[in-house]
């Protein structure tokens, strides 16, 4: 096998590394919102509770929540892994780990927007439900946005993480390709990839924030 013959496998790898990318943020962007409300509900029973899994999530290693999630059925219920299991542990583990940040970066942000806006918008008679989605969560959104994105970055190179459970993205093959040819070249091609990625997400959320930006008030 010549040095680079495994670039196609990497890229293949890479797929699946994309796909955890982008199932993670389509879950937890929402997910955080959730846990944002139970984090401040009135209900202190609840509250106390969300503030739990937002400080274990924050206070313990992302890897150590997949093994968890992974093989947490089998020995807590004795329930037999499947090989298939592996895509959904990495899944689920990504997103109430990411779900926990963004609920913190959220309560930042509605922390922000002034008390006069909610007594306008009584004012004006929109229903609490109304002035939630259509005064302060886009306000929120924009005054959070830098934070969102840096989470973002983040998250891209945090899904070689997934390695941690043998599940096949573009970091487990390069690590194995590096074991079995006892080449760096896997790795140089890793980090390449990992540099691209961000690049393109940083420029994304760039845009992003540009965009948003127009509409501040």
């Amino acid at each position: 096998m010549n040095d680079w013959s495994f670039l196609p496998d990497l890229a293949w790898g890479s797929v699946n590394s994309v796909v955890i990318f982008v199932l993670t943020l389509l879950l937890s962007l929402p997910l955080g919102l959730l846990v944002y409300g139970g984090r401040v509900c009135p209900f202190k029973p609840l509250a106390w509770v969300v503030q739990f899994y937002i400080s274990i999530m924050r206070g313990t290693p992302l890897m150590l929540q997949l093994m968890v999630v992974y093989f947490g059925p089998y020995y807590l219920f004795g329930v037999q892994i499947s090989a298939e299991y592996r895509f959904y542990a990495v899944i689920i583990a990504f997103a109430i780990n990411y779900a926990a940040y963004f609920a913190e970066i959220y309560r930042g942000g509605f922390q922000a927007i002034p008390a006069g806006q909610s007594e306008a918008a009584f004012v004006l008679g929109y229903s609490q439900r109304r002035t939630f989605f259509t005064i302060k969560v886009p306000q929120m959104f924009r005054t959070v946005l830098p934070s969102i994105t840096n989470e973002v970055i983040t998250l891209v190179k945090d899904t070689s993480l997934a390695f941690a459970i043998s599940y096949t993205e573009m970091f487990t093959l390069a690590k194995q390709y590096a074991s079995s040819t006892a080449s760096m070249a896997p790795f140089v091609a890793a980090a390449v990839f990992y540099y691209v990625f961000n690049i393109v997400v940083a420029v994304l959320m760039d845009r992003l924030e540009k965009h948003v930006s127009k509409y501040a008030v």
